[in-house]
């Protein structure tokens, strides 16, 4: 069940801090056939929980302070990249090339935010790299879904076949997700229990004096990151000179951290440097993608004893499918959660990117745990989390629900456009009364300020307990544009 209950069982928590949880309910946020408002709810008040349990913990406090989840705080937050604004402007969601294509016997989903990502799906599909998206949806009306999978696959771009629940339950990779817990952990040596600096006055920080290397990228491991940094922790995002990162993602996800710019390939004296001082290591990168420079959660740990690792990916590291790219889009197609948002005919999508925001969370919160946890008997910790497997979990037990569409009466979180239109994901005339997470009014969970990419209106984190932080408190700074060292 996706409930926090199980959420926190998976964390190891202790169930007695459960009792702690207060909950506000809104009928009408992130409105869904499947059970979204409540996962997002569970992996949002473990997050706070885990957090109030390491800053008690810290704070040498009799009891774990409260934690209060409210579902319009959580559905403006799990909408967050759709609630920016940037000097009045909203962020484009979606390229043109990032959609659904009707086949010759079904649909494909393709992710093409990226420019070298829509260079290979050009290139696989034999197109130029001007094509527009008309030129693409003819080609793709005389192909199998299937054979297009493969032919993208192949070329290193991103696509997938749209798959019923039934479809993807007999694939071999959703055997092997299925195989795993929704929260991976481990622990990967004897070192010694962890010390921690005394807390000073002010809000409850209990990530305060952490050092956290964000190796991340879209959109699970900055959501993840984004919510250590609001903690307390030092966050220094450390990107590759070659691979740009969007800018409007990087306003939306940036808040409370450093960004520096680091090409492992040529400095590794200074990411050892980084490492020999960091707490946490978070990599979001395709299974498999940075083991050739020694960041293998076993390397890591190696060289710097008593570190938390956290890794997150699209379909899990295991399995045919464990090395390769993917997003939550291309997530909710292949494991049949756009068939039951929508249909095999016109296929949906859930309200929020919830495999994103919800995994993000959950990484927070194993990494909030695994300190925890060190503080009492040691060891370099390891955790692991999928969207594949939050998929899962958000799927679970929806077998009697069919192979359809939606159920008589509700509505469409968020309208997809098919054929035509602007890449965005939904036309102007498609737009539902209410706003992206199904709330009338967002405004109580919404802020401004301004920063050096201009004057920003965000979204505030859901993540709140007694005595902690309620906003950030640095707006993100231009990418790269941070010396690539600690404070």
């Amino acid at each position: 069940m996706t409930d926090i209950t199980s959420a926190w069982a998976e964390l190891g928590g202790d169930p007695a801090l459960l009792a702690r949880v207060s909950t506000v309910t809104r009928a009408d946020a992130l409105p869904a056939r499947l059970p979204v408002r409540e996962l997002a709810r569970a992996c949002v008040g473990v997050c706070a929980l885990a957090g109030a349990e390491l800053g008690a913990r810290r704070a040498a406090l009799a009891r774990v302070p409260r934690v209060r989840v409210d579902d319009g705080a959580v559905a403006v937050s799990f909408t967050s990249e759709r609630r920016l604004l940037v000097d009045g402007r909203a962020p484009v969601a979606f390229a043109p090339l990032s959609r659904f294509w009707r086949t010759a016997d079904g649909w494909v989903r393709t992710h093409a935010n990226y420019p070298h990502h829509r260079v290979r799906l050009l290139r696989a599909l034999g197109l130029p790299g001007d094509a527009a998206p008309t030129a693409v949806a003819r080609l793709l009306a005389g192909r199998a879904a299937l054979e297009v999978e493969d032919t993208v696959h192949a070329a290193g771009g991103l696509g997938v076949a749209l798959r019923t629940p039934r479809q993807w339950t007999a694939h071999p990779q959703a055997d092997a997700v299925a195989a795993r817990p929704l929260v991976e952990r481990g622990r990967l040596d004897g070192s010694r229990a962890r010390g921690f600096a005394p807390l000073d006055g002010g809000p409850l920080l209990p990530a305060a004096g952490l050092r956290v290397l964000d190796l991340t990228r879209v959109l699970a491991g900055p959501v993840a990151t984004r919510t250590l940094a609001l903690l307390g922790a030092d966050v220094l995002r450390v990107d590759a000179p070659h691979l740009p990162e969007l800018p409007d993602q990087h306003a939306d996800t940036g808040f409370g951290k450093r960004s520096a710019l680091l090409d492992l390939s040529s400095d590794r004296r200074t990411f050892e440097e980084l490492l020999a001082a960091a707490d946490v290591v978070v990599t979001g990168y395709r299974p498999g993608a940075l083991d050739r420079f020694g960041l293998s959660p076993e390397a890591l740990a190696e060289r710097r004893p008593g570190l938390v690792v956290a890794q997150v990916s699209a379909w899990g590291a295991y399995g045919p499918w464990g090395a390769r790219r993917g997003f939550d889009s291309l997530v909710q197609a292949a494991t049949g959660i756009a068939v039951l948002e929508g249909g095999a005919e016109r296929p949906g999508a859930l309200p929020a990117q919830a495999l994103d925001h919800g995994t993000g969370h959950l990484l927070a919160a194993a990494v909030l745990r695994a300190l925890t946890e060190q503080s009492y008997d040691g060891g370099s910790r390891s955790v692991r989390l999928a969207l594949a497997r939050t998929a899962a979990w958000l799927t679970g037990g929806t077998e009697a629900a069919g192979e359809g569409g939606r159920s008589a009466g509700s509505e469409p979180g968020e309208g997809v456009r098919m054929d035509e239109g602007d890449g965005k994901g939904m036309t102007k005339k498609e737009e539902p009364a209410a706003d992206a997470g199904g709330l009338r009014d967002a405004g109580p969970w919404l802020a401004g300020t301004d920063s050096p990419l201009g004057r920003l209106r965000y979204a505030l984190s859901p993540v709140s307990f007694d005595g902690g932080p309620r906003d950030w408190t640095r707006p993100p700074g231009a990418w790269g544009a941070d010396p690539a060292r600690w404070l």
